[in-house]
């Protein structure tokens, strides 16, 4: 069993910033990427960012540039720094670990285990 934990979320104002942490424990893949997505209420859930086991990157166009993922491999960590947030940014911001970062980058496959989420709101 894993389990992902994810903190750091809250409200900002447009401009601001948020650093998204999340931590797995349990069975975890010998090999595994990480990533975050995000789901606005009325909308459908997002990619947000990923990083393969190696360390390759992948985001969303909408957030490249102004978001940054990160992992720690011994603590199994992955962080999501969001800098110059806007209202769109606005959503519940969910961890996620799974085997293939193809896989992640196509969109072929879903993760295998998710966090519960952590709130993000940026308003002035």
């Amino acid at each position: 069993q894993v389990r992902l934990v994810e903190s750091g979320g809250g409200s900002v104002q447009p401009g601001g910033s948020l650093r998204l942490s999340c931590a797995a424990s349990g069975d975890t893949p010998s090999r595994y990427y990480m990533a975050w997505f995000r789901q606005a209420p009325g909308k459908g859930r997002e990619k947000v960012a990923g990083i393969s086991a190696g360390g390759t990157t992948n985001y969303l166009d909408s957030v490249e540039g102004r978001f940054a993922i990160s992992r720690e491999y011994a603590n199994k960590s992955v962080f999501l720094q969001m800098d110059s947030l806007q209202p769109e940014d606005s959503a519940m911001y969910y961890c996620a670990i799974g085997g293939s970062f193809f896989d992640f980058v196509a969109g072929l496959k879903e993760p295998a285990y998710w966090g519960q989420g952590t709130q993000v709101t940026v308003s002035s």
